[in-house]
Parts: C-alpha cells; structure tokens; sequence
C-alpha cells in the first residue's frame, strides 16, 4: 500500500484528491493536513465524507513525516520547502501548484513575483502531464502537476504541434472555466450575486497560465509558439472548455488532422476523440478523469478548430495528479480514475 498524505487538503484541490483516493486500492491515507482546522475532522467542512472519512486535520508537519507519497495543494510559493523535505527524505512529491511547472525562473520571476529558493531542486522536476510525459513520469520523484487550463489545451494541441500541422505559430487561445479553478478563497468575481447569471472574460493577456502554455506548447512544436489567452468565468461549478483555431498548412488537409488525432490518442484511456459532427461538452466530463476532443474544419481559412474540454477538479487538478502517482508507483494508470462522467 502506498502511505499518501495531502497537504491543503481543506482546499477543492484537497478535498478532491482525497475523495478519489478514498476509491483508489493501493493507496493508504495516512494523514490530511491544513493549517486553519487543525483538530478538525474533515466531514465538518465537507459533510459529503460524513461517515465515510472522518479523518482530523493534521499539521502539514505530520503529513511529511507519516506519508511516504505527499501531494501538496497550496498556493504558489509555498510547496519549494515541502519538496525539499521529501526529496532529503526519499519520498515522492506532487505539486498540484504552480511551482514546480515552469523550467526558466525569470517566467515564474515575471508572472508569479517569486525567486526560486531551492534551484537544485528544480532540475529534477518533472511536468506531469501524463500522456504526453509518461516515461519521464515513471522516473520522477518529483512532479510539477499541470494547471487546468494548460491541461486542456496542451492535450487539444498535442498531436497537430507534434506533427508540425499549423501553419503558424501564434494564435489565440479562448477559455473558460468553472468557479472551483479560482480556488476555495472568495473573490469579487467569485462571489456569487456577481458571477451567478453572468459570463465575462477576465485577465485578458496576463493570465498566469500563460507562460505555461507557451512553454509546454513550443516543446511540442520544437519551435517557440506564441499565444493570445483569452480566460473566461463561466456561473458553474465545475469543467473547463477551449476551443482554439489554427491554420493549416496548404499541403495538410483535414482528414490528415483527424488522423493525427486518431494515431495519437486511439491508445489512451483517459483522452476521447470524438466521432466526426460531434461537439465537446463540458458536461460529459464532469466528476471524471476524461479529457473530450472534438475536431472541426473551417474549409473557408483552410484551420483546424478544436474544442477541448474537461474537469477542472480531476483531469486538471487532482486525477491528473493521480495518474502521475500510478504511473511513479508502476502501476496500472487507471487506477482509482474509471468514474464515468454523469449523462445530464
């Protein structure tokens, strides 16, 4: 069995990584930690585990010391001495936030006004996004877990960058998101009377996930790729939609991208292609580890127009961070992540 702790485990993040790991067969959780409710059981904030996991929130302390695979959902900045702890005592570390993502420290210096304390540290740090990164996954000992955003869109792109499909490197990305990727701390935005009945895009070209993006896209590409973020706030809970228009090459055409496609992910359990006519929907993703793509052409501009969607809380936070686990671990990938999205 492998002793798992969470750290931040009062968070969305937190509380989701435990609610899947609750199914998860090999996993044993030995402790939950979070600084504001230290004594308090976990099903007082979160009656949904009532009778199911009563465990009491720890010191983020007892985690490191009781767990041998530490997951941390925190805010950036604070995971750098966690990881340090592990590493120095041969555990295995997941960073569901931003700093273990990004390779240059002047894009973390930029975008999150934060130096690098621990720079050793970093040279062992792994981008965990599952099905691009797997054989380096199963080697790491410490993971930087993709954001939600980065997720749907690094896998919608993966296969037309790596085939060198688009016919330009710069294009515009539009996004939008459920509530929970904003975390659990409320906002202006996020207060209900304000984003109930509303949809507006926010933090236009300066979204933090920004950077990451652009970076994870231009390995893919093996050239530097430039994108126009465009994040939106949807008045729901869950899910994350993209939908990203490239133009093709002249000499690519349409069937060559549904190949692609195809080629690239008839093999992996947890991205779907859809069948030709369909549209992705955030909806048939919800509650599951899925990533939903769904291909369109635009014979007009000869591009490509592809919908990507998924759930923020799983596949863009913490069963993606699962999947890394299983496959740090050896063992089968889908473990504990076979939830079948809801039909309504």
């Amino acid at each position: 069995m492998i002793k798992v702790g969470i750290i931040g485990a009062s968070g969305y993040a937190g509380a989701e990584l435990l609610r899947i790991l609750l199914n998860h067969d090999e996993v044993e959780i030995v402790s939950i930690g979070a600084r504001s409710y230290q004594g308090q059981p976990i099903s007082d904030l979160y009656p949904s585990f009532l009778g199911i996991c009563d465990m009491v929130f720890e010191s983020d302390e007892d985690v490191l010391e009781k767990a041998d695979m530490v997951f941390a959902s925190l805010p950036h900045g604070l995971s750098e001495k966690y990881a340090k702890y592990c590493d120095e005592h041969g555990k295995k570390f997941i960073d569901l936030g931003a700093d273990f993502r990004l390779d240059d420290e002047k894009d973390y210096q930029q975008w999150y006004q934060l130096d690098y304390h621990e720079k050793a540290l970093h040279e062992k740090q792994v981008y965990g996004l599952s099905e691009v990164n797997r054989e380096a996954i199963k080697k790491a000992s410490l993971i930087g877990n993709p954001g939600c955003y980065p997720t749907s869109i690094t896998l919608g792109l993966y296969p037309l960058l790596k085939e060198k499909m688009n016919a330009s490197d710069s294009f515009v990305i539009d996004s939008k998101s459920g509530t929970t990727g904003a975390g659990k701390s409320l906002t202006e935005d996020t207060h209900f009377p304000k984003c109930n009945e509303s949809f507006h895009p926010y933090k236009l070209g300066t979204h933090r996930h920004t950077p990451e993006i652009e970076q994870e896209l231009s390995k893919m590409a093996k050239s530097h790729i430039h994108v126009t973020f465009v994040p939106h706030l949807l008045p729901i809970n869950r899910g994350i939609i993209s939908t990203i228009c490239i133009p093709l090459k002249q000499e690519v055409s349409f069937e060559d991208v549904e190949k692609a496609y195809h080629d690239y992910y008839d093999q992996e359990y947890f991205v779907r292609v859809l069948p030709k006519g369909k549209v992705a929907d955030l909806k048939f993703v919800k509650y599951s580890n899925y990533c939903d793509i769904s291909l369109h052409y635009d014979s007009r501009l000869h591009q490509v127009i592809v919908v990507s969607t998924i759930d923020n809380m799983v596949k863009g936070a913490a069963g993606q961070a699962i999947q890394n686990m299983n496959l740090m671990y050896g063992i089968e990938e889908t473990k504990g992540l076979k939830m079948v999205p809801p039909s309504f």
